[in-house]
């Protein structure tokens, strides 16, 4: 459940590096928390985005909850088709799920992120 790919931040995005663009989600353990996701909003495309910095939100039928970048850069691109099918982040969230990439300004700061080992370990400290 937790692709060996990806780099994971403390707040549950997820970070996949093409280059220099990362593309960023949130986790299965984020999107199952969640409940069924009903509304995502995310950020504009164009925006300069520092790491750790609030970059939308995810409402579910239980909660909103803050989306986080786990990188710095530049908005590219967002997944669009979330506005009108934000479900698809419950069904796939690492893949059809993804919300935005971001042309990164610090690379390094991916290498600060937990690897999925470290993302499992840390999830079997949280209380569910």
């Amino acid at each position: 459940m937790i692709p060996s790919n990806l780099r994971y931040h403390e707040e549950h995005e997820w970070v996949r590096v093409d280059g220099a663009q990362a593309t960023i989600g949130i986790s299965h353990f984020a999107q199952d928390a969640l409940g069924d996701i009903v509304f995502i909003d995310l950020p504009k495309v164009g925006a300069n985005v520092t790491a750790g910095q609030h970059i939308g939100e995810v409402e579910s039928t239980k909660t909103t909850s803050t989306i986080y970048t786990p990188v710095s850069g530049t908005i590219a691109k967002i997944n669009v088709d979330l506005k009108d099918h934000p479900e698809v982040v419950n069904a796939d969230p690492y893949d059809k799920g993804w919300m935005a990439v971001i042309d990164l300004t610090a690379p390094a700061e991916v290498e600060q992120l937990m690897t999925s080992a470290q993302y499992q370990e840390f999830l079997s400290t949280q209380k569910h």
